[in-house]
């Protein structure tokens, strides 16, 4: 087993997105494309109701995957497919918009904290225009597997000691974990070696060896290459997200909630957009 080390570390910046939701961005556009095949990282965690209130109304996606967890709190989804519904604490959804969606995103509360992500995933160019696709991912069919020295991991991609997520089929073989490691403890997670891996530390303090130094709440480790990553937690729990997944290695061309390959891509599916048609490729599948 080859230990992954830390190649680089980021902290989220303030940024405003939709109607005037306050959140951090823990990287985006311009880290294109050392995530590959992951484009955005949200945290839109407050314990401000007004930083989350004006939420995400109708906007469209053609061409990733999203996926939202929510750790505490709800948010309220609605789509064009005519999915709709509430997602609390422990919930996540995992959505696919393929040749075109439209969905908004609003808080499902009015006050009290809110704590959740966002990541943006690139398709591959054979599938960007394939039909939208949405996964509701209630928290109890997300299995947890404990490790170690009582190392908990609730699973939602991927599979770890023969545990197997309920988000599966995906394009980039993602892996997605919730990880708490115990105070002092420490536990080696296998990597895919060739795949993309960071973790996003959401609570307490941990070495992510070899030669790290501590890395806290809000902050993430991107990976070098390798087939583990090895974990200490300090003299608190240390609790993170780890994300792993496949690159794709192919031109990003990226407007605001679009992604495609090239610039004519994105200039069409404005126009679409734009001239009422932007589903219509749903329509002909």
């Amino acid at each position: 087993m080859t230990t992954r080390s830390i190649s680089n570390v980021f902290r989220g910046r303030p940024t405003i997105e939709g109607a005037g939701v306050r959140l951090n961005r823990v990287f985006g556009f311009s880290e294109v494309p050392i995530f590959d095949p992951f484009l955005l990282l949200d945290d839109f965690s407050s314990k401000n109701p007004d930083d989350y209130r004006p939420g995400f109304p109708w906007h469209p996606h053609r061409g990733i995957e999203t996926m939202t967890y929510i750790m505490t709190g709800a948010m309220r989804h609605e789509d064009s497919l005519g999915n709709s519904g509430v997602i609390g604490s422990g919930d996540a959804q995992w959505m696919a918009a393929g040749c075109g969606i439209i969905h908004s995103e609003m808080p499902g509360q009015e006050t009290g904290p809110l704590a959740g992500l966002q990541l943006w995933v690139n398709l591959p160019a054979k599938i960007k225009m394939s039909a939208p696709k949405y996964r509701d991912i209630r928290s109890e069919t997300v299995p947890e597997a404990v490790i170690g020295a009582g190392v908990r991991v609730k699973i939602i991609a991927g599979e770890l000691a023969g545990v197997r997520g309920p988000v599966r089929d995906v394009s980039v073989d993602p892996l997605y974990m919730d990880i708490t490691v115990p105070a002092e403890a420490e536990i080696a997670l296998p990597v895919t070696r060739g795949h993309t891996a960071f973790a996003y530390v959401i609570g307490g303090e941990g070495l992510f060896w070899p030669g790290s130094y501590p890395i806290g709440g809000g902050n993430l480790a991107l990976f070098s290459d390798g087939s583990e990553i090895a974990v200490r937690a300090g003299s608190s729990p240390l609790r993170f997200i780890l994300v792993s997944g496949r690159p794709i290695g192919e031109p990003v061309a990226w407007q605001g909630p679009i992604v495609m390959n090239t610039d004519e891509e994105l200039r069409v599916a404005f126009e679409e957009y734009r001239n009422g048609t932007f589903l219509n490729h749903m329509k002909q599948k």
